[in-house]
């Protein structure tokens, strides 16, 4: 019998098979959102969070790409800053506990849920009358990915002299690029349909009270 274990894929082959179960998670929890007949923001958070996290470990073969950061920014224009801070702190324990938890989780909590935080912020800029902006919403998510990784790049000064730290920012600017990059790539990709299920769910859905996130759902 032949056994399907000891194919040696490669690194390229691992990606292809990640891509696609990442494809077929997000097409099983689009089809478990559609028979939610309740608006319930909780359960999206749950599956946006299942979501993330899989897109994290999945996508973790490709350096510095993964759809955290949008999915966190989404959930701050859409369902404030305390659900946001939430699904962030979640998403980045659960799965460091697979990729590496250490102190750097907490960085990583923090950066995500300052995300969370400014996408409530400017919610009302960002949505407005059940309608999402994509070309302002790519501009914010390709700077959270120059904010995300220069807070998480705080945790180094455990271990490096401030007079370098700036050296080592300097050297991870390629990376902060692929983060952009990959921020902007998952706008295009999911931002609309990710609104569109949000919007379903949300507690409210009057522009008027969507216009006062920052103020009143924190």
């Amino acid at each position: 019998m032949i056994d399907a274990h000891a194919i040696n894929l490669g690194p390229n082959g691992i990606l292809f098979v990640n891509v696609a179960l990442l494809t077929m998670i997000g097409w099983a929890l689009w089809r478990a959102e559609k028979s939610i007949t309740t608006q319930s923001e909780m359960i999206t958070l749950f599956l946006l969070g299942i979501f993330a996290i899989s897109g994290r470990i999945l996508l973790d073969p490709i350096p510095n790409i993964q759809p955290v950061t949008v999915i966190v920014l989404l959930a701050g224009i859409h369902f404030g800053a305390a659900r946001s801070i939430i699904l962030a702190t979640s998403i980045a324990l659960i799965s460091n506990l697979y990729l590496g938890h250490g102190l750097w989780t907490i960085y990583q909590a923090l950066g995500w849920s300052l995300i969370g935080v400014f996408g409530a912020m400017i919610s009302s800029k960002i949505y407005s009358n059940n309608k999402l902006s994509v070309n302002p919403l790519m501009a914010v998510a390709a700077v959270s990915g120059f904010v995300f990784d220069w807070i998480v790049s705080i945790s180094a000064l455990h271990v490096l002299s401030p007079d370098i730290f700036f050296l080592y920012i300097l050297n991870g600017i390629p990376f902060d690029l692929l983060h952009a990059a990959g921020n902007m790539f998952f706008v295009a990709w999911f931002a609309v349909p990710l609104s569109e299920i949000m919007t379903r769910h949300m507690a409210f859905k009057q522009p008027s009270v969507v216009d006062n996130f920052a103020k009143t759902r924190v």
